[in-house]
């Protein structure tokens, strides 16, 4: 007679599952930048984004190399967090190198949105100017679109606790960030970074991705070709079985 097992066979889950590679890479990369800035704090002015140093002291790794630093644990941890539970499926979805480009692009898109918003007049953009940015809030910002944008009614608890359809969690968060960066003080947080991340992202979305515009174009002129020869030779693409009028060659 066969014994029970001796262990229960119950198992759970949380999360998008096992970190992918690009995903495992990048939060590495974060992690080690972290504890090299508690180590050398040097580094972090050097590396973080200040728009008076990229624009008099040509800094140009700036505006890549601040997203991988932070201001302390918890930035950190949430920032990691976030960039597992929404990039974990959007890179099994469109594949690490997409992955990647997009994470860049939507960080990177994020400092020019600061670097623009700099020039401004007043005190806003002079405070701006000469301020320092770090962490890759912009680019998860830009995750937390693409989430939204093929997941939208996926719930995302809200402080953990209130369930909000991703599209509406989006466009809440990206509304806290446009009201936070008019106001007088942004309490030490970037808002106008975070805004940059999301339209960042929204415009290479919508645009397809630059590595498609190539192929778009190619696209649309074989199928103009194609319709082209269709009417030459009187071509159609078909019809009902009785339609006796209707011929295809």
């Amino acid at each position: 007679m066969r014994r029970p097992p001796a262990t229960s066979s119950f198992s759970y889950s949380f999360g998008p599952g096992p970190l992918t590679p690009a995903v495992k890479a990048l939060i590495a990369v974060n992690v080690a930048a972290f504890l090299a800035s508690l180590a050398l704090p040097a580094l972090t002015l050097q590396l973080g984004l200040r728009p008076a140093d990229v624009l008099e002291r040509f800094a140009i790794w700036q505006p890549l190399t601040y997203m991988f630093l932070h201001g302390g644990i918890f930035h950190i941890l949430f920032n990691m967090l976030a960039l597992w539970m929404f990039g974990v499926e959007l890179e099994r979805m469109w594949g690490t190198r997409y992955f990647l480009k997009f994470y860049f692009i939507a960080g990177a898109g994020a400092a020019v949105t600061t670097l623009l918003l700099s020039f401004l007049p007043w005190s806003f953009g002079n405070e701006l100017y000469y301020s320092l940015t770090i962490g890759a809030s912009g680019a998860v910002y830009g995750i937390l679109l693409g989430y939204a944008r093929y997941f939208p009614d996926r719930p995302i608890y809200m402080y953990f606790v209130f369930p909000i359809p991703a599209k509406y969690f989006v466009m809440i968060i990206g509304a806290i960030s446009l009201l936070s960066s008019m106001g007088a003080s942004g309490g030490g947080i970037a808002h106008t970074t975070h805004l940059g991340g999301l339209v960042a992202a929204y415009l290479y979305i919508k645009g397809g991705g630059r590595t498609h515009i190539v192929s778009e174009i190619k696209y649309r002129y074989l199928k103009w070709r194609i319709n082209k020869m269709r009417r030459r030779f009187d071509v159609y693409s078909g019809g009902r079985a009785n339609d006796v009028d209707r011929r295809v060659h």
